[in-house]
């Protein structure tokens, strides 16, 4: 597989302080630690050996490392939080500095640890990004599999897209025992992959997958807690039009999402084609304000049905539309957004290739502005 430099840099934050790094399993968060702490001490808990042999005696990570200011690496920490009991000690009496990493931080809180009470930061690993890939970056591919490392590098993408929706589902779900009820959190897994960049509507939700209202809440938790998806906020400072509340819920893959949905590879100018390319965007969005430690990611949607997809750093409207052909009808959330004077600068992006100014919102090409956003220069 072609070798990518990822941007999110651990050793600077390692060399002061401790860190947890989450993020769905082949993200690749094992090749990253492989590429930056190449002569760390390393425990992978994956390993049934080392994970028995440490269930079995938890102290041992201790008595194996007796020297102060070591960097230890525990790779899939949620498969034995009491060994956080160990690593707390560590910090304290020995100045150790360790990376955990997880795919799930479910098991850690409700084993009852508090992630080592504010010893330790969080970081995230996401699929590639556009400033990532570089050369590599082919919109159509990211498009119709997604940017999971494994998956937009293979030959077979889309078995692989396929498999990984039901090896996660018996690995991470079934495997950690997550939930009771496997059958039900699947039709659930696929009812929420058709609300994608939708509005968080549980009683929709829970009707069509048959399941219990507070089971569907519980359900998200459950895939925010395992970094299948994250909640997008509403931004709430307009005045002159009312802004609704409602959480919008989005997948952490476009190409994962529609294997969840079943669906077949998008095809441009079709009503699928909105949503991949809305999901994408949000990935990209997503990942910058994370890897820059920015202002949440929001969106804004007044009551009177105006709309904005996403507000960066509480600064930057911008819209998204998969079209190669903007209208005026195109700008009305941006410029109804532009009437309040609460943001910096507003900007659509679109799949043409010609960018322009139209009301002092900038119509940008999808690749002229990820160059932009990664550079900095929106």
């Amino acid at each position: 597989m072609t070798k990518v430099i990822r941007c999110l840099d651990l050793r600077e934050l390692l060399e002061k302080k401790s860190c947890f790094l989450f993020g769905p399993r082949q993200t690749g968060k094992s090749t990253l630690i492989r590429q930056q702490f190449p002569d760390a001490i390393y425990y992978n808990l994956l390993f049934v050996d080392t994970l028995t042999e440490l269930s079995r005696n938890p102290s041992l990570i201790r008595k194996e490392n007796p020297k102060s200011n070591l960097l230890i690496i525990i790779d899939e920490i949620q498969k034995l939080p009491q060994l956080l009991d160990e690593v707390h000690a560590m910090i304290e009496g020995q100045n150790c500095r360790f990376l955990l990493t997880g795919s799930s931080s479910r098991k850690l809180k409700q084993s009852g640890v508090n992630l080592l009470g504010g010893r330790a930061r969080e970081r995230y690993l996401f699929p590639f990004s556009f400033f990532e890939l570089k050369r590599s970056f082919n919109l159509e591919r990211a498009l119709q599999f997604g940017l999971m490392p494994s998956i937009y590098f293979s030959d077979s993408p889309e078995e692989d897209l396929r498999t990984y929706g039901g090896s996660y589902l018996q690995n991470e779900i079934a495997a950690e025992a997550l939930v009771k009820n496997l059958p039900a959190f699947s039709r659930f897994l696929q009812v929420a992959a058709h609300c994608d960049g939708q509005m968080m509507k549980y009683t929709q939700i829970s009707s069509d997958a048959q399941i219990a209202k507070t089971t569907v809440i519980e359900y998200f938790k459950i895939l925010e807690e395992t970094y299948l998806g994250s909640q997008l906020l509403p931004f709430l400072k307009s005045e002159k039009r009312k802004p609704i509340e409602a959480k919008k819920f989005y997948f952490f893959d476009c190409g994962v999402a529609r294997a969840l949905r079943n669906e077949p590879i998008p095809r441009q100018k079709t009503p699928q084609m909105g949503w991949v390319f809305e999901n994408y965007m949000h990935h990209e969005l997503r990942t910058y304000t994370h890897y820059h430690q920015l202002h949440p990611l929001q969106y804004w949607r007044s009551t009177s049905k105006f709309e904005v997809d996403f507000i960066l750093n509480d600064e930057i409207a911008i819209e998204v539309k998969a079209k190669a052909t903007i209208a005026s009808e195109d700008l009305k959330g941006l410029r109804a957004l532009k009437e309040e004077n609460k943001l910096r600068r507003y900007y659509l992006v679109f799949m043409g290739e010609r960018a322009r100014n139209e009301d002092f919102i900038e119509v940008l090409p999808v690749q002229t502005f990820l160059k932009k956003l990664w550079a900095g220069d929106l």
